[in-house]
């Protein structure tokens, strides 16, 4: 499927947290390409030059969405940058698996903070600063449905994340600001080898996903990073509250 995708961005302000890897670096490219102005977080440096490198005219920020500040930081940067916003895509998250028996209250805690509390925040302190009818789309996941044995704070983190776009697609509602969720299964990114486990264990992981996926492959980022710019996209004008999965078939079939 071609990238060169209408979605009416010319021009318009965006924020993707987690822009510099994965599903949000590919939101990051195609926004640009579609002439959108973007600010883009992470939490490494490194990958966020090259960000840069890639896709001259992006603005990157280091901002770590578990750190309570952060929100309020990330706001005066699009401020000062952008003097507002036409959409925001609550990306950034992470995943550490372990099995009960060894879960601390501290994997707990980073989980909830990073996917839970970060965007909480973040739409907190942004809502003053998106225009009336402009969109959030955050990142859940299908793990808050699979019971995936190691995944405790993770799917759980993820499934208040879903309640919450609920709540704020109720709350912003009145100014005409849509909240959706993209809710991506198993993509190629290093979501595995992130996720704390020796390489052997994650492959195993990786391979019985695989196995569930009717469509019979992994899916790239930028399949996931369309559906979330359709959501972002006045193509998406009267959908609110939603959550749309992209993980070929697995949860559904």
């Amino acid at each position: 499927m071609s990238d060169s995708l209408d979605f009416g961005f010319a021009g318009k302000r965006f924020l993707v947290t987690g822009g510099s890897s994965g599903i949000g670096r590919a939101a990051v490219e195609l926004l640009h390409g579609a002439g959108a102005r973007v600010l883009a977080t992470g939490t490494s440096t490194e990958r966020l030059a090259a960000l840069e490198a890639d896709c001259p005219g992006v603005t990157s920020r280091v901002n770590d969405a578990g750190d309570p500040a952060a929100a309020e930081q990330l706001a005066a940067a699009v401020r000062e940058g952008f003097g507002g916003l036409d959409g925001a895509f609550l990306n950034a998250g992470m995943a550490r698996f372990e099995p009960l028996a060894s879960l601390t209250a501290e994997a707990i805690d980073r989980q909830l903070a990073v996917n839970l509390r970060g965007p909480m925040l973040q739409v907190r302190a942004l809502a003053p600063l998106l225009a009336d009818g402009g969109a959030v789309v955050v990142n859940t996941s299908v793990a808050r449905d699979s019971g995936l044995p190691g995944a405790a704070a993770y799917g759980a983190s993820k499934g208040a994340l879903r309640s919450l776009v609920r709540v704020l697609a109720a709350e912003l509602a009145p100014r005409g600001i849509r909240v959706n969720a993209v809710s991506p299964g198993p993509i190629q990114t290093d979501f595995f080898s992130r996720s704390g486990l020796p390489d052997e264990a994650a492959d195993a992981i990786a391979q019985s996903v695989l196995a569930k996926v009717p469509l019979g492959r992994f899916g790239v980022p930028a399949e996931a990073a369309r559906v979330a710019l359709f959501l972002l996209s006045g193509l998406a004008s009267f959908v609110t509250g939603s959550e749309y999965v992209v993980d070929g078939g697995m949860s559904e079939l």
